[in-house]
């Protein structure tokens, strides 16, 4: 039987000018639908997992087009909520060679930012769910959101299923008067896994060095949770907007792990390689009894994801596994 996701977090528009154009140089706007946790979710589906996203979008024909998105992309819809009338967007300039993106974003008073607790059974959305999966862009996003974030992390303990945080976030989020180091902890102490970085770690918990080795922070970092079990992180190195490469780690209390280096060097799209690293992440601990091959998995999406425009990364079980197992020709299938 498919194992099964559930996700929660904001959908956005995403308009970006046509291929590599400026905004300056832009006659028209390329629309496409994209967040964190949806990402996670979709690139999962297709892995071949059941996976279902919890959002609010405006009840109107732009909160009914993306939900339309997240159908078409094999997500149970069910516990869409609708309200309000704004839609949270965000518009991306893609960079290339030694230009880097650039992304605006207008999200400030969305649908999804004045969702509140009461408005998601989360027993319910939990009930048959064998994962849970939140990022830390959600709590940024309002105080309603965070309280509901919260909540539905306790209703996965509460039901005995693992939950996963990937508890990165952008510091100039936080506006409504609470702040990360205020509201971070409470989250993160009932995740399982953990998805961070040394300055993560630093910036959110102030443990650890943010320059120092990554298995020291993590260590720090399970010492202050105990309820976590892995701390995972990426080796990004930047040679270029058009040439990356990528490396897998992990900590789970004993040992330290990490993957070779994928090397890609003709970069399509970087939007949303973190959640695609993080689909596999959770596709391979589900799957795989070692953690050097979930880590392997989730580092083999992460680099394929790159090649796919979008937010989202539309690649079957059998492209991953194939990169996994060390086939890096690109060759055409026939």
């Amino acid at each position: 039987m498919s194992k099964k996701l559930v996700t929660f977090g904001e959908v956005m528009m995403r308009l970006s000018p046509p291929g590599y154009s400026k905004f300056a140089q832009a006659t028209s706007l390329e629309l496409v639908y994209g967040g964190g946790e949806a990402n996670v979710a979709i690139s999962c589906a297709y892995l071949g997992m059941k996976a279902s996203h919890v959002t609010r979008f405006p009840d109107n024909a732009l909160g009914k087009a993306a939900t339309q998105f997240l159908r078409q992309h094999w997500l149970s819809t069910e516990h869409v909520i609708y309200g309000d009338e704004m839609i949270g967007k965000y518009f991306l300039e893609k960079g290339a060679v030694h230009r880097s993106s650039e992304v605006i974003y207008e999200r400030q008073g969305s649908a999804f930012s004045l969702i509140e607790p009461k408005m998601v059974d989360w027993e319910e959305v939990l009930k048959d769910a064998d994962w849970f999966h939140w990022t830390g862009i959600t709590p940024a996003i309002s105080d309603g959101a965070a309280k509901c974030c919260l909540e539905a992390i306790k209703t996965a303990n509460k039901l005995g299923i693992k939950v996963s945080g990937d508890i990165n976030s952008r510091d100039n989020m936080w506006k409504y008067g609470k702040t990360m180091q205020e509201v971070m902890p409470e989250l993160v102490k009932h995740c399982d896994i953990v998805i961070t970085s040394s300055h993560g770690i630093q910036e959110m918990f102030g443990l650890g060095d943010p320059e120092g080795k990554f298995r020291f922070a993590a260590k720090d970092l399970m010492d202050a949770f105990p309820n976590i079990e892995k701390v995972v992180g990426k080796t990004r190195k930047s040679i270029s907007a058009s040439h990356q490469q990528i490396q897998g780690k992990v900590w789970n209390g004993e040992t330290y792990t990490k993957t070779r280096t994928l090397n890609i060097t003709h970069v399509i799209d970087r939007v949303g390689t973190g959640d695609a690293f993080a689909s596999g992440l959770i596709y391979g601990l589900l799957h795989y009894d070692e953690d050097i091959k979930a880590l392997d998995f989730a580092t083999a999406a992460c680099a394929l994801k790159h090649t796919v425009p979008g937010d989202v990364n539309m690649v079957s079980l059998e492209n991953v596994t194939s990169l996994m197992d060390g086939n890096t020709s690109g060759a055409i299938k026939r």
